[in-house]
């Protein structure tokens, strides 16, 4: 990823987390969320099938913030007001990334609000959504 030109952060296997943030979420939504993206198993074991995880993968996070995956996409332009403002997303974004590395995880990530260039290639491909809202 790069901000300005410059990499801000980068990895190699492991998860891109595009991570968006409601104006009810939590510290202890942050914390289940850190929770199941570092315990999924989705990386494959030695008879390829999706039986590991993140450790036992050896693999790292680079999170981006992601207001937008919140959009209301009722019209043709979207609204953001399902999205969390920056004075609650900010220490929740934060507390994501504390929880990952807590659990032992190198955690790269963005710059809130920064105009980001991400690229990713997508091993298999596999993408998740985790809805903190559908336990």
């Amino acid at each position: 990823m790069t901000i300005d030109g410059r990499i801000n952060g980068q990895i190699g296997q492991g998860f891109l987390v595009l991570l968006g943030i409601a104006p009810d979420d939590t510290e202890e939504t942050a914390a289940y969320l850190a929770d199941r993206v570092c315990g999924v198993r989705v990386f494959e074991d030695e008879n390829g099938k999706m039986n590991l995880n993140l450790e036992k993968a050896g693999g790292d996070l680079l999170v981006v913030s992601q207001f937008t995956l919140l959009a209301d996409l009722g019209s043709r332009r979207p609204g953001f007001s399902k999205a969390a403002k920056p004075d609650v997303a900010i220490p929740l974004y934060e507390k994501f990334m504390e929880e990952c590395k807590a659990r032992g995880f190198r955690v790269e990530h963005g710059e809130f609000g920064a105009d980001m260039k991400v690229q990713s290639v997508n091993d298999g491909p596999v993408t998740l959504l985790f809805d903190t809202k559908e336990k």
